[in-house]
């Protein structure tokens, strides 16, 4: 596990960008926090980090937008409007979770008990002005992921 203090949003779009360093095709990530945390933020870094020069909004009321950038296509989940988990199945989102992308989802205790195990669950927590942030690996592609992430140099 990684504990860390984020005092603002460039902090969170630079972990973001130092994420994009670590990770690979069939990685599956969860983002946990209220509204407003950072979860989008830290999705913008990431693919910044990845290259993509695009703009990032929110995919809350598209579901899901694509991204094909470096490497790798990145699907950024929202499933903050779901009323009942089996919306994500009735969706079609299962065809997306392979081996041959990365899926970033945000809420995903939307559509509990239906998607598979995250390799990576990223928590934010307001922290005064900034941002308390854990990160948990519950995988062994996870594992290996966090472990390459607590290399590189802050």
């Amino acid at each position: 596990m990684l504990k860390m203090h984020l005092p603002g949003e460039a902090a969170t779009r630079a972990l973001g960008a130092r994420l994009a360093q670590v990770i690979e095709p069939g990685l599956l990530i969860y983002l946990h926090g209220d509204l407003g945390s950072g979860k989008t933020t830290l999705a913008r870094g990431l693919l910044r980090g990845l290259g993509y020069e695009g703009w990032v909004k929110s995919p809350t009321y598209a579901l899901v937008e694509l991204y094909t950038v470096s490497r790798l296509n990145l699907y950024h989940f929202d499933f903050y409007r779901f009323r009942d988990p089996k919306e994500w199945r009735d969706a079609g989102f299962s065809e997306y979770f392979s081996g041959a992308s990365v899926c970033l989802v945000e809420w995903p205790e939307k559509a509990a008990g239906l998607l598979p195990v995250a390799d990576l669950e990223i928590a934010f927590e307001f922290a005064g002005d900034g941002r308390d942030l854990e990160i948990h690996a519950g995988t062994e592609s996870g594992k290996a992921c966090l472990n390459r992430l607590m290399q590189l140099p802050l």
